[in-house]
């Protein structure tokens, strides 16, 4: 059931009604129970075998939160460790079994019949819950937390069970920590206006980058990648230009609607990305990407490791940069194109890590304009410039990332370079996806200091009601 569904469509206003009824809104504990129901229905009509697996790691990790916080508030440090490191060994080792056990049973595999040692065992086909690398982080988040002190056990399994299981980030994210959201889950939540209707439009303009864009642009890259020996080197170009707009379109319209449906039901979701297509360096990109992802990443991997790195230097931050960057290649799927993409971007942090500007943050200082009296601002022909080079070493970095193999990343770059039969896509949807393109990249400048475009347009456009209304 996607966000830009008629099913879900007809859901959401199931659990809205319901939701924000008199006697359901005026308890929390009603509220929340409600709404633990909708996520377990949703999760149920996507995948109902996973139900178990679900509630079951919900169960153990709130057990394991109670028991870390008693051990701390007894001054048992050691055996709060105890309990967080069996939480997060717990959690990763969920992970590691429904996602990625059948890969790497068939790479070692492979592996010990290319040197010569047969082996006849096969994989178990386990099949992987959906949501999993979203719920998973959520838990693992929670129990660390609760160790470093940063938040209290949550108010009742009700509470946390929601919070898990919420149903608008469960199966594309973005992925709420535990310190912002489960606050939310205290208090009752009333309908605030002003919120609906942003998430109103915020969704909105989800569904048209994910469905006008996103979904279009794959027909094109999807057909050219099947024929991928016939297409031209310039063709070729032109969808590895292409595609990282596709998955941006496709990341952040869901990232978009979810958080738009969070925001009717009263709550502020984790935003998850930040305009990256004015990104000016590697590092700017990721601080812009998947910030959720990110941010989890940085906090549970890259900052424990750069600790424990911090011995060596200016190579220690690499080698944790490295590895953070590989984890999240991998976290997108069981695949070595995945682990390459990674490394790929992991080395793209060296120059700055160690001659450039790694960590810092400078805000985009605009150029003004004149141009009749109308002033405008664009970026500074620099930042311009660095934008083009970083969007063209990501671009590298997302054909290693759409390929279903190695070889085939490796072919596409050869036949880049090549001389094959020219084919031209479809002109309609060329023209269309074309005109999107060149306004999502208007939009990201244009809308830099908001969280969507319709944001801007809701603000510029406050007293032009009916062009506000033409507009959706």
């Amino acid at each position: 059931m996607t966000p830009n569904s008629y099913s879900f469509l007809f859901f959401f206003i199931a659990v809205f009604v319901v939701y924000y009824l008199p006697a359901v809104k005026k308890t929390p504990k009603a509220q929340n129970i409600w709404l633990l129901m909708a996520n377990y229905v949703f999760y149920a009509l996507a995948d109902w075998r996973m139900l178990a697996l679900l509630a079951g790691a919900t169960v153990i990790f709130y057990i394991l939160g109670n028991a870390i916080a008693k051990a701390l508030d007894q001054d048992k440090e050691k055996r709060a460790s105890v309990f967080t490191t069996l939480g997060v060994l717990t959690g990763v080792g969920v992970l590691l079994f429904f996602k990625y056990f059948d890969f790497f049973a068939q790479t070692i595999a492979q592996l010990l019949n290319a040197v010569g040692l047969s082996v006849s065992w096969t994989t178990l086909n386990i099949i992987v819950p959906i949501g999993v690398s979203f719920f998973t982080f959520k838990l693992i988040a929670y129990v660390i937390e609760i160790h470093r002190g940063k938040i209290p056990p949550a108010d009742g399994l009700v509470s946390f069970a929601a919070y898990i299981s919420f149903f608008p980030t469960i199966l594309s994210g973005p992925i709420d920590t535990p310190n912002k959201f489960l606050p939310q889950l205290k208090n009752s939540r009333h309908l605030d206006y002003d919120l609906a209707t942003d998430g109103c439009r915020q969704f909105l303009w989800g569904m048209l980058i994910k469905m006008v864009v996103a979904d279009k642009l794959a027909f094109v890259t999807d057909e050219a990648w099947s024929f991928m020996s016939y297409q031209s080197g310039s063709t070729l170009l032109i969808l590895a230009l292409l595609f990282p707009i596709q998955i941006y379109a496709d990341f952040a319209g869901y990232s978009d609607m979810a958080i738009g449906v969070g925001k009717v039901l009263g709550f502020r979701v984790e935003r998850n990305f930040n305009h990256p297509l004015l990104a000016r360096n590697v590092a700017e990109y990721w601080r812009r990407w998947h910030m959720s992802l990110t941010n989890w990443i940085t906090n549970y991997i890259f900052m424990p490791l750069n600790i424990r790195f911090r011995n060596i230097g200016k190579w220690g931050i690499a080698l944790a940069v490295i590895i953070n960057l590989v984890v999240i290649g991998l976290w997108h799927g069981a695949n070595w194109t995945y682990a390459l993409f990674g490394l790929y971007h992991g080395l793209l942090f060296l120059p700055l890590i160690f001659w450039g500007s790694f960590g810092k943050n400078k805000k985009i200082k605009p150029y003004e304009l004149t141009i009749m009296r109308h002033k405008f601002t664009l970026p500074k022909f620099s930042d311009l410039m660095k934008m083009i080079a970083t969007f063209c070493l990501v671009a590298v970095g997302h054909i290693i990332f759409r390929a279903p193999d190695i070889h085939s990343a490796f072919q596409f770059a050869e036949n880049l370079c090549g001389n094959s039969l020219f084919t031209t896509p479809d002109i309609p949807i060329g023209i269309v996806t074309a005109f999107f393109i060149i306004l999502i990249i208007a939009f990201e400048w244009i809308c830099r200091n908001d969280e969507h475009p319709l944001q801007t347009m809701r603000r510029t456009l406050h007293n032009h009601r009916w062009l506000r209304i033409l507009i959706y």
